[in-house]
């Protein structure tokens, strides 16, 4: 991954992707997913969002991956909470209240890393890479996941080659994960504003394909 960036990025406070409440795609679209209470939701590229107090809330587990240290220790300082810090092989480990913050380059988990894992919620990690990372991420999900996995994935379009966050059309999205996949888009928003004028927020569900069971 491009470390330097990305640490820069949360040192100088340049967090324009970080968003202050939480994500209406996952609080209206989340329930298609149909997951048990009490399952593990797998958050890669997780920053300090509260889109993760927000899965907790609804009973699940929640394990995140974030390349910056800086930003976990945010999360739970900024939500008041106090975690306990581990050291595992990939980097610290922050946990408190049944959400766990790995502090690490995701490109570095293992299967074992993710193996109670049921479901991702990826708002922020695929549109967060270049095209070649994206096809080594999207590798990644398809290679570690557990089977039966799910995920809920919110991307951008736009006419634009310019990122991050960059734009990923549903073409990509179906090249990169129907290896493994079935990829259902379940909505697409266009946004409005000076800023965000042209581009469509797309949410899909991805379902393990019969084939892959």
């Amino acid at each position: 991954m491009e470390h330097d960036f990305w640490h820069q990025r949360w040192e100088q406070g340049r967090i324009g992707f970080h968003q202050g409440g939480i994500n209406p795609y996952l609080r209206e679209h989340w329930s298609e997913l149909a997951l048990d209470k009490g399952s593990k939701v797998f958050v890669p590229l997780c920053g300090k969002s509260l889109d993760m107090l927000w899965l907790q809330e609804q009973g699940y587990g929640v394990l995140g991956c974030e390349l910056s240290e800086a930003a976990c220790r945010a999360f739970f300082a900024e939500n008041m909470r106090v975690p306990e810090l581990t050291q595992q092989d990939i980097g610290p480990v922050f946990s408190s209240d049944n959400i766990t913050l790995l502090a690490a380059d995701i490109f570095t988990l293992e299967a074992a890393h993710l193996a109670d894992v049921a479901a991702v919620y990826d708002r922020a990690a695929l549109i967060a890479l270049p095209k070649t990372m994206r096809k080594d991420y999207a590798q990644l999900l398809i290679d570690r996941l557990p089977l039966g996995c799910q995920l809920l994935l919110v991307t951008l379009e736009f006419d634009a080659d310019a990122g991050p966050p960059f734009s990923v059309p549903q073409r990509e999205v179906e090249a990169l994960f129907s290896g493994r996949f079935m990829v259902e888009r379940l909505a697409e928003v266009a946004l409005s504003g000076e800023r965000d004028a042209g581009r469509v927020e797309v949410v899909y569900r991805l379902t393990e394909a019969r084939s892959a069971i």
